[in-house]
């Protein structure tokens, strides 16, 4: 038996990283705008590379 998604209505917009360790961490980074969890917090030169 197939366990249900414990989050079905997660979204791609639902990523969320409280930093850029926490991007590398999870191995994501690094982050282009448009990627799950980009922000512009995150993105400290402003040009659209996030965690760089």
């Amino acid at each position: 038996m197939e366990s249900p998604d414990p989050n079905p209505s997660a979204t791609e917009e639902d990523v969320y990283y409280a930093n850029c360790t926490a991007v590398r961490d999870a191995g994501k980074d690094p982050l282009y705008e448009g990627d799950p969890g980009y922000s512009t917090k995150l993105d400290r030169d402003k040009d659209g590379v996030a965690c760089e």
